[in-house]
């Protein structure tokens, strides 16, 4: 892979040097040291990733950081209970006032920009932290008011974790999985102490999500009772690296001693609320819903715009999609009904469907591949400093799969010891179609998430820790408007079709989480809209609709991020005229990483400033 010449700490060289704070770059023809400030901004911007991965380890291992001296972060897990959280949020605090104490003069833009990001990362979730319930995100996407619930915590974020990123190559690595199991239990109980805390505020989720989170959590308490998924990971991985010892019963005594138990007694809280629980979806009806929902949609949109501004903006997007929807849909000889419905008829076309069961699941996996490579070859029309990101498509495991999104993706580990991976719900054959799977991969893979982390792995540990929802899902938005203009679909207009259906798809989505959270729509109306407007089944209607009620505004960061990227992309147009280059645009945009929206604004002026002379 490689690696580009660059005066900043690089995460790779942070997993090398572990503690090192400076570097001595030469330069063509000159020799430049770092003055002091720089060093000590590197410095501090170091001990500001550490202290946020003391208290989530579990990121340090996603990272693959917990080495060296680090290592024993390999075998811990966050503290969920009420005191956990508040001494995060005292580490956000003392650390938000050391970065706005230094000295900014004589710093590098790169630097400035990573001071910046810190700056609204801390201050964003120190505003959700203040807030009586929720898990709130620091530097990652997911605003949820409920603990546990379908599609949120430790019973459904674990396993999938301790399976697909915690490593177990060493008999260092598989002990440290066994200390994980064993703090299973005690992350259970802190959340189960803050549900009961939001309960005792009246905070109760609607009925049915509640539905959904007694059946995952029953098929998880079920699975633990006989050791399950956690010890065969455990005992499958150890037998292929050939690490010798008794992992099987050492597993199972805590799992079935411990989080099996723990299991049952958040199941037992659940089936309490919902024997309280209304069907009314939206934060407006909770307790401080309000508050709640405006601070969700600032930390998803990393914006100000209020609710019924986001809503406006989704119906007028979607408007002005459907029309340019319209007239491909007519020339394929589909003109009943508005574009959404088209759309059912044409994915009822044979030639878009794949095959029932495990076959057509596989050929999903086929399919998704070879569109991942056409795209790989594509990219050095697209950037000016190519990367080769590993990448594999996985399917989402079959236990998560009724609450899980249809698809999600993330960049490889830091030192390359994990690759890039794109995670597909396949427990519904019915609902997916060819016509979609392109737009997927350049979302989830290349040059949407995937390719983006990869960037984002050569920049110091911290910009690594921080993302922030609206450029991350607003550049795997913009990343298939690329793939597009790239000529994905120009031998197909049917697959054009899947790519501008899911750009609907991004627009409704403004629609019915601002409708629900704001406007006082009920979960049917939701569901019809998103149904009517996609074509659509009611199941996987119901699905999303659910999951916009689980992580109110979460879903407004993709739109808006996107607009954004291509509003600053047409300002860099505008004021280079001759001189812009869509490579260098969005090679600036991958080099900075990934920023709040203000903060993107900053960079790409940078940018225009530098490439105009």
């Amino acid at each position: 892979m490689h690696k580009p010449f660059d005066l900043s700490l690089s995460r790779r060289q942070l997993i090398g040097a572990m503690g090192a704070t400076t570097a001595l770059s030469v330069l063509p023809g000159c020799v430049t040291t770092p003055a002091a400030p720089a060093q000590s901004a590197a410095a501090l911007l170091d001990s500001f990733a550490w202290n946020l991965l003391e208290h989530e380890p579990a990121r340090a291992t996603s990272l693959a950081v917990d080495t060296g001296a680090k290592s024993y972060l390999r075998g811990r897990l966050a503290d969920a209970t009420p005191a956990g959280q508040d001494a995060y949020a005292a580490t956000l605090r003392a650390d938000l006032a050391r970065a706005r104490a230094f000295p900014r003069d004589g710093l590098d833009p790169a630097t400035r920009t990573s001071f910046e990001v810190v700056e609204s990362a801390y201050s964003t979730a120190l505003e959700g932290f203040a807030l009586p319930y929720g898990d709130i995100p620091v530097g990652t996407w997911r605003t949820a008011p409920y603990v546990v619930i379908q599609n949120v915590g430790a019973y459904n974020d674990i396993p999938r974790f301790l399976d697909s990123e915690h490593p177990i190559k060493t008999r260092e690595d598989a002990e440290a999985y066994l200390s994980r199991l064993e703090a299973i239990p005690g992350v259970m109980r802190g959340e189960l102490e803050r549900i009961r805390q939001a309960r005792s505020l009246g905070v109760v989720p609607p009925d049915f999500l509640l539905d959904k989170a007694i059946t995952a959590v029953s098929a998880q308490r079920d699975d633990a009772a006989q050791g399950g998924s956690l010890v065969e990971s455990l005992v499958r991985r150890t037998r292929e690296e050939g690490i010798p010892g008794n992992w099987r019963d050492r597993a199972q005594a805590l799992v079935t001693g411990g989080v099996a138990p723990a299991l049952g007694v958040q199941l037992a809280e659940l089936q309490t609320q919902r024997g309280m629980a209304r069907s009314a979806p939206g934060m407006n009806a909770q307790p401080g819903g309000e508050e709640w929902y405006r601070w969700a949609l600032k930390s998803s949109t990393t914006t100000d715009r209020s609710a019924q501004d986001i809503h406006r903006l989704g119906m007028d997007t979607l408007a002005d999609i459907h029309g340019r929807m319209d007239p491909l849909l007519r020339d394929l000889g589909y003109a009943s009904g508005n574009p959404g419905q088209r759309m059912v008829q044409l994915g009822d076309d044979d030639r878009f469907k794949f095959s029932p069961g495990d076959t057509g699941r596989a050929e999903v996996i086929s399919f998704l591949e070879e569109r991942i490579d056409w795209i790989r070859a594509q990219m050095p029309r697209a950037f000016r400093r190519v990367i080769d990101p590993a990448v594999e498509v996985r399917r989402i495991p079959v236990n998560e799969e009724a609450g899980a999104a249809g698809a999600y993706g993330g960049a490889p580990a830091i030192d390359g010891s994990r690759p890039g991976i794109f995670w597909i719900n396949l427990g519904n054959m019915e609902d997916l179609r060819q016509i979609e799977l392109p737009t997927l991969a350049h979302h989830e893979a290349i040059p949407g998430h995937v390719w983006e982390g990869e960037y984002s792995n050569q920049l110091p540990l911290i910009r690594a820790i921080l993302a922030f929802n609206a450029f991350s899902e607003g550049w795997a938005l913009y990343s298939e408007q690329l793939a597009d203009e790239l000529g994905a679909y120009d031998d197909n207009p049917a697959w054009r079709l899947g790519y501008m259906n899911d750009a609907a798809f991004r627009a409704v989505r403004l629609v019915v989480d601002t409708g629900i959270h704001a406007l006082g729509w009920d979960r049917e109306r939701a569901i019809a809209f998103y149904a009517e407007n996609l074509g659509k089944s009611r199941e996987d209607s119901a699905r999303e609709i659910d999951r916009y009620c689980s992580w109110p505004g979460q879903a407004c960061g993709y739109m808006v991020g996107k607009l954004e990227i291509l509003r600053q992309r047409e300002r860099a147009m505008a004021a280079l005229g001759s001189r812009y280059d869509l490579r260098d645009f969005n090679q600036a945009v991958v080099d900075a990483g990934n920023t709040p929206l203000d903060v993107l604004a900053g960079n790409i002026g940078r940018f225009i400033g530098t490439a105009g002379g």
